[in-house]
């Protein structure tokens, strides 16, 4: 489906392939929160996808895309859509990233801004790219889960990725549909993607 298709995944995308933390004499709190980051980036760019997966809040992903839809869905279902969810991006944006790092000049993080169990990271990328510099001001959401922190959003010039995948993509076929539209558009979406081999 095309809906699916259109998944809007550059604001991640660009902050993925740009998010390699300075870490020289990090405070160790501010370390483990930026730690998730710095992993899912170095997985990707080193073709460790599943790796890479491991690092997202895939069932804070979900509860934020879907709402109290999510509360209210089976086991079954969100083990589902958190499957196709983690495929669908890897193989859509993944691949995408390895190919911006190349453009890569310089990365600057701003302290941690932590309240309980949530965080968010600031930071400055510089893009030194052949035809155009760039720098551009990404915030990462960051979230607990257990004993570890995991990569939730990230936003761009204020806009949030999983605010647009949620108002673009999953609200519409909700709509359209419930459980069955969502699931059924993003089973298409992730066979027509089956030569993309997750590593």
């Amino acid at each position: 489906m095309n809906t699916i298709a259109r998944l809007r995944t550059l604001p991640f995308l660009v902050a993925l392939t740009f998010a390699v933390p300075s870490l020289a004499a990090a405070p160790k709190a501010s370390e483990a929160v930026t730690k998730p980051v710095k992993t899912v980036v170095q997985s990707v760019r080193y073709e460790k996808d599943l790796k890479a997966l491991e690092n997202l809040g895939s069932d804070q992903q979900g509860l934020f895309l879907l709402g109290d839809e999510w509360t209210k869905a089976t086991d079954a279902q969100r083990k589902e859509f958190t499957q196709l969810f983690q495929s669908l991006f890897a193989k859509i944006a993944f691949p995408k990233v390895r190919e911006n790092f190349k453009n890569l000049d310089s990365i600057t993080y701003d302290e941690p801004q932590v309240t309980g169990d949530k965080a968010l990271v600031g930071s400055t990328i510089f893009i030194n790219h052949p035809l155009k510099k760039q720098e551009m001001k990404l915030k990462y959401a960051v979230e607990k889960v257990g004993n570890t922190w995991k990569v939730v959003d990230v936003s761009v010039l204020g806009d949030s990725m999983l605010t647009g995948i949620r108002d673009d993509q999953v609200r519409p076929l909700f709509k359209e549909g419930g459980w069955d539209a969502l699931l059924g558009a993003m089973r298409k979406k992730n066979d027509e993607l089956a030569s993309v081999k997750l590593k």
